[in-house]
């Protein structure tokens, strides 16, 4: 039996906690929880159903001693993921940690060096490969059918719903987050790399803080409150959220308030926003590939699209998840339960248009609009259980492929500040840490 320990008991823990506890309790053992905020462990406690020893975070270590623990999740903000893996492996145990992996490369370059060290093992929750969309684009590029890959084109769009989320909360401090090139765009860039078994060489990016925050009151959506919870001028704003309203919310972050300050409702038009919005990156890949990348965190419909130009044929890729947000939903939490209203639709098509015939649509099975497309519950079952069978597609992401993704939106960061392109090796030289 493993036994397990998270830190970081926010909205993302309750994922990992009903898994263990419920799908693959015959092989793992939740043993302990840690987090700065007591209301949080409450919540967590009381769901499960069972008693599980609650920690202070800042008895992290002595928590990992006394309980035994030999696996440690970490679900914390993004900016103190460094700080529990390497105490973790210090430990003697290994870890799994939400991606991002870090925030910035030495953070990154101090967990390299202590996995090195330590001979432990750090996992990255990249979920989004084991989407059965995204493992069937790996199959037809690993297959040859469109030939040699020359280029990407990824356009993804978050709605004005998800999106403007991350304006709320503690993401919208890039010191927090890294902003979305590193913590939502990290996912996108995995995938790649994962797609193409290759790595960022090269990355130039333009991007800007354009709808959101203080500069975006310019066009006509902004009202004057601090928060949305308890302010008159918040009633009938989309983009309000009203935690009130939600129980899972309320009781993590509402009634959580007093313990620590911290306002899960700011308003997004408000100050203190210091992320980007919408964002281009050009990538070049060190087997000679290039990718064309674009976020946009403010679209009227949330869903993205990929496309790979080879030597023998295109592959193309589109996902709609909701074609509009709908008014009863807007001011919901993307995924919470009830917050998606039925009169939004998606679809999705995987299509190859080979050279000198007509296109071939690839129908692909297991697809669930629950847990991105269905892919976390198989992530869960390969991170959790000691028994997962093999993975002839090598789903799960290491402590390099970690590294390769935040890499490139940290390296995208820099090429905002600049104005230059930059090589990635100048940041981190992973080679000298593999």
């Amino acid at each position: 039996m493993i036994r397990f320990a998270l830190v970081g008991a926010g909205a993302r823990a309750g994922m990992f906690l009903r898994a263990l506890t419920t799908d693959h309790a015959d092989v793992a053992s939740l043993v302990a929880l840690a987090d700065t905020n007591p209301a949080r462990l409450a919540v967590h406690t009381r769901r499960l159903g069972t008693e599980i020893p609650v920690y202070d975070a800042a008895d992290f270590t002595e928590m990992l001693k006394r309980e035994r623990v030999d696996v440690v999740l970490v679900t914390t903000v993004d900016r103190y993921h460094e700080q529990y893996l390497v105490a973790a492996m210090e430990a003697g145990c290994d870890a799994v940690t939400e991606k991002p992996m870090t925030v910035d490369a030495a953070s990154c370059r101090r967990i390299l060096e202590t996995q090195r060290r330590t001979g432990r093992r750090v996992r990255v929750t990249f979920n989004y490969r084991y989407n059965p969309l995204h493992e069937a684009v790996k199959r037809v590029l690993s297959s040859g059918e469109i030939g040699e890959i020359g280029s990407v084109h990824f356009e993804w769009l978050l709605d004005v719903r998800h999106g403007a989320d991350y304006f709320r909360r503690w993401h919208r401090d890039k010191a927090n987050s890294g902003g979305l090139l590193v913590h939502k765009a990290g996912h996108h860039f995995d995938l790649v790399n994962w797609w193409l078994d290759d790595a960022p060489a090269q990355v130039f990016a333009a991007g800007r803080l354009f709808f959101y925050g203080e500069t975006g009151r310019r066009h006509g959506y902004a009202r004057d409150y601090e928060r949305a919870h308890g302010a008159p001028a918040a009633e009938g704003d989309p983009f309000a959220l009203r935690m009130a309203d939600e129980p899972a919310m309320r009781e993590l972050y509402l009634e959580a308030e007093r313990h620590d300050g911290y306002l899960r409702d700011r308003n997004v038009f408000g100050p203190g926003v210091t992320i980007e919005d919408d964002m281009a990156v050009l990538v070049r890949f060190a087997k000679g590939a290039s990718m064309s990348y674009h976020l946009t965190a403010y679209a009227p419909w949330e869903g993205y699209r990929v496309m790979f130009n080879g030597s023998r044929g295109r592959l193309e890729l589109e996902v709609v998840e909701t074609d509009h947000v709908a008014p009863a939903a807007a001011a919901g939490v993307k995924g919470e339960p009830g917050s998606v209203s039925t009169a939004e639709r998606g679809w999705r098509r995987l299509l190859v248009r080979p050279f000198w015939a007509p296109p071939c649509e690839i129908s692909v099975d297991g697809y669930s609009r629950q847990g991105h497309g269905g892919a976390d519950v198989r992530m869960l079952a390969d991170l959790l259980r000691p028994d997962a069978p093999a993975d002839p597609l090598g789903r799960t992401a290491n402590a390099v492929d970690g590294a390769r993704a935040l890499l490139t939106g940290l390296a995208a960061n820099e090429s905002l500040a600049t104005g230059q392109a930059v090589r990635v090796q100048d940041l981190l030289d992973l080679e000298e840490l593999s």
